[in-house]
């Protein structure tokens, strides 16, 4: 015999010489020949383990089989037997080989553990909890019967006994990662984020290379609204392996929706640089630099992907905004002109063009193309918004409203943008209540509009009503979009009118910190710090206000009360 094949051998005999029925005890001696068998059928084993590695599946059967007529009574052997016959896909015959193990010997707990995944994998998550349960029982201290169980419990929605199980093995075994790992998930499947965080950042404790824990981590702060946690931890993956692309596109998209423009060019550049998403990732670096006022850097990218493919009118339409942002509208409105009917940036096209006349002047000329565009393309929503806004510039604010108007009663009562731009006309128009059931209407068509949160939280603000409400509505919108400054002056502005000075100056601040030159931001931070008697501050914030809006009357009587009943200077 092959040396190799000896050491083979002893070593199964080892480990698994247990499981080839009862060793005789040395008061009741077994003949010779009873020993032969065991040593041969021990020895076919190792044979047909060998030929499993290879992939010869039909050897292996063969051998386990003649073991089996020298060692009849093996749990074992038969559970060996059903392990081919799962890899070759007789799962049938495998669960009458598990049934038989069973039965010789009910404390052996591997084929327990075996069905189990047989029934998991047929679906059959009941019975294959049963099994698992045993396996658990039969062997605490071994972690895979745990773990299976609790995927099956998972998908039949036995969220306690899952728990209960999962803290059982971390019980005994307090170093167990997936223990922790599954914990987060159960724990993300019952939408308790807080609970599933924690484990997985225990999970991650044991684990800091446990990608997956960190991936379903900052999915699960996605839940919970926490986008800026959830970016650190996909930043983390990202900078440790710039091959999960995944994550990289994942970690930009997010960047981007949180209006955390200098970052997301930042990896948009790594993306680039390793050959992710080519035009795609082009155009969306052109489109950051549009948010980031770099028009002439966003020109250039929008020239450079025109200069492939001179055919692309969304690109076209996207280098003429820059052009007019930067306010060159000869060469802007030359860029729309390019852009053809029938093609999907036509309309809008048209809306930038009659915006552009109107800045030079041309303001009928601008309408007449939008009248003209609506009565070709009348199902056009877009159409409309700008012919309304065009009359809102101008201070023809009815003419707006009645746009709207005509364009619900043409069956657009189911457009959310629609609703909006009619809840801020009615505002303008003093409409309050209409107004607000207006934006209701926005959140009754889109729940997660932004926009519409904000408006009516800082509405019932301002009229100092309902003010509870106006809090959710602010939480909400700051949930989706933690970064606005002009979201966190609402949020700060509702706990000023709840008298909640503390969080009003917190949430104001940090607005004020995102946009430095807005007046009424500015404002509101000076109202929260006077009502906190803190008057050196509050007559800096309101300086500063003023600064930005010069001459008016309110802030500069503000100041001039400070001044005088405070002694600030």
């Amino acid at each position: 015999m092959p040396k190799y094949l000896i050491i083979l051998l002893c070593s199964a005999m080892l480990s698994s010489c247990a499981a080839f029925g009862n060793l005789p005890s040395p008061d009741n001696p077994t003949s010779p020949v009873f020993h032969d068998n065991r040593a041969r059928a021990l020895y076919l084993y190792s044979r047909a383990h060998l030929a499993s590695n290879e992939g010869d599946y039909p050897a292996a059967l063969i051998f386990l089989r003649d073991a089996l007529e020298l060692d009849p009574q093996s749990a074992f052997l038969y559970t060996a037997i059903a392990e081919i016959k799962v890899r070759i896909g007789q799962v049938p015959e495998a669960m009458e080989y598990i049934n038989k193990a069973i039965k010789l010997d009910p404390s052996y707990r591997e084929p327990y553990v075996m069905a189990g995944a047989i029934m998991a994998s047929a679906g059959k998550d009941k019975e294959a909890a049963d099994y698992l349960r045993t396996a658990i029982k039969l062997d605490p201290t071994k972690e895979d019967a745990y773990l299976q169980l609790v995927i099956s419990l998972l998908r039949s929605y036995e969220y306690e006994e899952a728990v209960s199980t999962l803290k059982q093995l971390v019980a005994r075994n307090s170093d167990s990662a997936l223990g922790y790992f599954y914990l987060g998930r159960t724990y993300s499947q019952m939408k308790l984020y807080r609970e599933a965080v924690t484990y997985f950042k225990k999970t991650l404790e044991l684990r800091p290379d446990f990608t997956q824990a960190s991936l379903d981590m900052a999915a699960t702060y996605e839940a919970l609204g926490d986008y800026s946690e959830a970016i650190k931890v996909y930043r983390g993956i990202v900078d440790e392996d710039e091959n999960r692309t995944d994550v990289l596109q994942r970690l930009i998209q997010l960047l981007i929706q949180q209006r955390r423009f200098e970052e997301a060019l930042e990896y948009l550049n790594v993306a680039l640089e390793s050959g992710l998403g080519g035009q795609e990732t082009q155009r969306k670096i052109g489109l950051v630099y549009l948010e980031l006022e770099q028009y002439d850097e966003a020109i250039k990218v929008f020239n450079e992907l025109l200069d492939k493919d001179p055919a692309a009118p969304q690109i076209r339409l996207y280098l003429g905004m820059a052009y007019e942002e930067k306010g060159d509208f000869d060469r802007a409105q030359a860029e729309f002109a390019k852009i053809t009917p029938g093609s999907p940036a036509y309309i809008d096209a048209v809306g930038h063009i009659a915006f552009i006349l109107k800045e030079q002047g041309k303001v009928d000329q601008g309408m007449k193309i939008l009248k003209d565009a609506i009565a070709a393309n009348p199902d056009q929503i877009e159409l409309y918004l700008n012919l309304s806004a065009l009359y809102e510039t101008t201070g023809r604010t009815e003419e707006a409203l009645a746009v709207l108007l005509n364009a619900e009663e043409k069956g657009f009562d189911k457009e959310p943008r629609l609703h909006f731009r009619l809840g801020v006309l009615l505002d303008k128009l003093g409409r309050k209540q209409e107004s607000i059931e207006a934006m209701k209407r926005v959140l009754s068509l889109s729940p997660k509009d932004v926009q519409a949160l904000n408006f009516l939280g800082y509405t019932y603000a301002e009229m100092g009503i309902h003010l509870d409400e106006a809090l959710e509505y602010i939480k909400q919108a700051v949930a989706l979009r933690p970064n606005d400054g002009f979201i966190l002056d609402s949020l700060g502005w509702v706990y000023y009118k709840l008298k909640n000075y503390d969080e009003a100056v917190k949430y104001l601040e940090e607005a004020a910190g995102l946009v430095d030159d807005d007046s009424t931001i500015a404002e509101h931070l000076g109202d929260a710090y006077l009502a906190r008697r803190n008057y050196k501050r509050a007559l800096k914030a309101y300086t500063n206000a003023l600064e930005h809006d010069k001459g008016r009357k309110d802030l500069i009587d503000k100041i001039r009360r400070i001044k005088g009943e405070h002694g600030e200077r």
